[in-house]
């Protein structure tokens, strides 16, 4: 009895010991998230980076399309096609030439020819080789192949000639007008341009027409015009007084 009963209480002691040893056992890792910032609150988690190592395949493909897709908040950037730009001023073929014009005489091949030259008083540009040559009342076109023909005449044999008007012969203003003067002239000038170059008008200028004379090939005339009308180089305007 006595056996039965220290065989009993071995065997209690023993499950004790064991329930103990359960309860003491030391707890696994536990998995805690990280605590979230503002950002992560805000807009959410941060996108994961997707390394691409296989050369090609679905990421590639998903990478070339996000890199060809406009960013959030900018506006695609247009560019612009090639710029159309106006045709420069081309001076009048038929123009006639006189003193005081300034031309630039090209001389295909021949740098000592080209040069620019200036109409003298006389109505003449002096050229190296050929000297004199007599530039007023022609044209451009004309005078360019006068000076072929002189070139060929012993000096060049089949000589190429082109003449530019580099600057036309001033215009005169006179009269009532700020500061009256001459003035160098520029292509599809009218009164009305040629007085504001002037300064305006003074405070007893006649605003309604004005005279100009002119000078061609037919000789000298005087014109009563309204303040629209065209001039040319060369030609004088005068702006008369008004009497009231």
């Amino acid at each position: 009895m006595r056996v039965a009963r220290a065989f009993l209480f071995s065997i209690t002691a023993m499950m004790a010991a064991l329930a103990l040893s359960g309860c003491m056992r030391t707890a696994g890792p536990v998995a805690v998230a990280p605590q979230a910032d503002l950002d992560a609150i805000t807009y959410g988690p941060a996108p994961v980076a997707v390394v691409d190592n296989s050369g090609g395949g679905a990421i590639s493909a998903m990478r070339a399309s996000f890199a060809r897709a406009p960013r959030p908040g900018y506006a695609p950037v247009v560019v612009a096609g090639p710029v159309a730009y106006a045709e420069p001023v081309r001076y009048d073929t038929s123009y006639h030439l006189d003193a005081g014009d300034r031309l630039r005489v090209v001389v295909y091949g021949q740098e000592g020819l080209t040069n620019t030259y200036a109409i003298d008083a006389g109505g003449s540009i002096t050229i190296p080789l050929i000297g004199s040559v007599p530039a007023r009342g022609r044209t451009p076109a004309g005078l360019a192949a006068e000076i072929a023909a002189k070139l060929r005449a012993g000096f060049i044999r089949d000589p190429s000639v082109a003449v530019e008007i580099e600057a036309y012969r001033p215009f005169f203003i006179l009269g009532e007008v700020a500061a009256p003067g001459q003035y160098p002239y520029v292509p599809n000038m009218t009164v009305e341009s040629a007085v504001a170059i002037a300064g305006g008008f003074s405070p007893r200028a006649r605003r309604d027409r004005v005279t100009v004379t002119h000078t061609d090939g037919s000789g000298t005339a005087r014109y009563v015009v309204p303040p629209g009308t065209s001039i040319s180089p060369g030609d004088t305007v005068l702006v008369g007084e008004r009497w009231f």
